[in-house]
């Protein structure tokens, strides 16, 4: 069995929220925009795109919604770490 490590754990979370960030940003929306859209707190859409929260599944796909992307966009590499 293949455990992740926290740091692993750590950099995908980072990883993510990058690309929520970049997304929002293309979309021009602010956080709170974003947050109001997916029906979620801006503080927690910030804890998202800085890395700090280990987002469910459901929340994942609220803010692809709101994005108007398919979920796994979410996961695809930012332009800056392409």
């Amino acid at each position: 069995m293949v455990l992740m490590g926290k740091k692993r754990g750590a950099q995908i979370q980072q990883e993510f929220g990058d690309r929520v960030r970049e997304l929002r940003r293309q979309k021009g929306l602010s956080q709170e925009a974003l947050a109001l859209e997916c029906d979620l707190d801006r503080t927690y859409i910030g804890g998202v795109e800085r890395g700090e929260r280990n987002i469910s599944l459901i929340n994942i796909c609220r803010i692809a919604e709101a994005l108007r992307v398919d979920p796994k966009e979410l996961f695809k590499q930012t332009e800056t770490s392409a």
